[in-house]
C-alpha cells in the first residue's frame, strides 16, 4: 500500500526559505506524478507545484513561480518543494500527492495523499 508521508515544515521568518520533503513507500514510485498543494485556515486546498514521473516537465500556481521548485529523486522515492523568499501568505499546511493519471492542476486527479505539514511564515 503506497502512503505519502511530508516533512519540513515549520515557522519560518518572511524572506527565508524552506524544504519539504514528501516521502512515497513502495516499489512503484516513478510510476506516479507527483504534486504539492497547500490549505490556508478557510480557504479551499490549492494547486501548488506538480512534476512528472522522470522530472521532464513541472508546473507551478502563478503566486509561486520563481520562488518554489518542485523535484524528485526516483531512487529515494522522494518529492521536494523547495520554497525561498517565503512571504506570510505562504502560511498553509502543505500536502503531498501522488496520481498514475498524469499531471493536472486539479485536486481530483490525485488519490494518494499525505497527512500534511505545516508550514507557518511571520512577517
Amino acid at each position: 500500500q503506497v502512503q505519502l508521508v511530508e516533512s519540513g515544515g515549520r515557522k519560518v521568518q518572511a524572506g527565508n526559505s524552506l524544504r519539504l520533503s514528501c516521502r512515497v513507500s513502495g516499489r512503484t514510485f516513478e510510476m506516479y506524478y507527483m504534486a504539492w498543494f497547500r490549505q490556508a485556515p478557510g480557504t479551499a486546498r490549492e494547486f501548488v507545484a506538480g512534476i512528472t514521473r522522470y522530472g521532464g516537465r513541472t508546473e507551478y500556481a502563478d503566486p509561486v513561480k520563481d520562488r518554489f521548485t518542485i523535484s524528485r529523486d526516483n531512487a529515494d522515492n522522494t518529492v521536494y518543494l523547495r520554497m525561498a523568499s517565503l512571504k506570510p501568505e505562504d502560511t498553509a499546511v502543505y500536502y503531498c500527492a501522488a496520481s498514475r493519471r498524469g499531471l493536472e492542476r486539479e485536486e481530483s486527479n490525485y488519490d494518494k495523499w499525505g497527512q500534511g505539514t505545516q508550514v507557518t511564515v511571520s512577517s
